[in-house]
């Protein structure tokens, strides 16, 4: 069986990252690089990480995707804010088969997807990682880095699961998750009070879960996820367990600013709409007012007002 070609879109702390160690370990990964394209070519790319650091001193850098070749596999690393650049980003690297896979935040985005590309072959990948580009070409990451990838359709399951082999063999943390729409649900329980409420109160994870109030307050958010996602009917239900486990892991958590956290403090849209908006009005549509979250969301709104540069 020949091996699987990838590319990178959005090669940040996420897609450089994912990218990076399977380049590392010998996979064959173009990347699309924008304002550090000209930097990563002439000095490679650096990952920093609790799982060994490494510099890639040639990588296959491209500007644009007119310039790269098809390929099996697409890593899709960009801020859902981004997403509209898709309909041109993608065309170029597109076979019948390839697959596309989603490394994003939010819900609602495979479906939004589909309706630029109806044959697209598509999956979902949930990272559970502390990681970020701290410059040109260097990728930090902090703690933990498992990702969850779910096929959307059955078609795309045989690929989804040699992208985890290949993920694997690298030394990435992958789990194959059997249901897309469980695993999105499961993201947002960590992702709606966690990357919100670090931009409303100016804060850190770790300031959050250290004191009592703001604790209780993640707790309640998660809950109101949780009933949320169980109401639209998903195969595999959320549970309490769930909600411990996600608290218990955020306070062993190196003190960490989330990705909407730096995207607020750097002047960058936000991504309000998939991670707070579409899984309020899937709720709703399930009989589900998940009120703190929408009070969260419009706290959100208000902070975005002229941030944006």
């Amino acid at each position: 069986m020949n091996k699987l070609h990838y590319a990178v879109i959005g090669s940040g702390g996420i897609g450089g990252f994912y990218g990076g160690f399977l380049a590392k370990a010998g996979k064959q990964v173009d990347f699309l690089f924008h304002s550090d394209y000209e930097h990563v070519v002439q000095h490679g790319l650096q990952i920093d990480s609790p799982l060994g650091d490494f510099h890639l001193p040639q990588v296959s850098a491209f500007h644009s995707t007119q310039d790269m070749p098809p390929c099996d596999v697409i890593l899709v690393g960009l801020k859902t804010t981004n997403n509209h650049l898709l309909k041109t980003l993608l065309p170029p690297l597109l076979k019948p088969e390839t697959l596309v896979i989603l490394i994003q935040n939010g819900f609602g985005l495979e479906e939004d997807l589909l309706k630029e590309f109806p044959s697209l072959n598509l999956a979902a990948g949930l990272a559970f990682i502390c990681s970020q580009k701290s410059s040109d070409g260097h990728i930090t990451h902090l703690d933990y880095g498992k990702l969850t990838l779910a096929a959307y359709n059955q078609l795309a399951e045989p690929i989804v699961a040699r992208v985890a082999e290949d993920m694997r063999q690298a030394g990435l943390e992958v789990e194959h998750a059997p249901d897309l729409a469980s695993a999105r649900w499961k993201k947002l329980v960590w992702n709606v009070p966690f990357n919100g409420s670090t931009v409303v109160l100016d804060t850190t994870t770790k300031q959050l879960v250290d004191n009592p109030d703001t604790y209780q307050l993640m707790y309640d958010l998660m809950k109101e996820v949780m009933t949320g996602a169980n109401a639209c009917g998903i195969k595999y239900p959320i549970e309490e367990s769930f909600i411990q486990a996600m608290l218990e892991m955020t306070k062993k958590m190196t003190p960490y600013s989330p990705s909407m956290k730096l995207d607020y403090d750097n002047h960058r849209p936000m991504e309000i709409d998939y991670i707070y908006t579409r899984p309020l009005q899937t709720a709703q549509q399930a009989g589900v007012d998940m009120k703190k979250i929408a009070m969260l969301e419009k706290l959100l709104r208000f902070k975005a007002i002229g941030t944006v540069k």
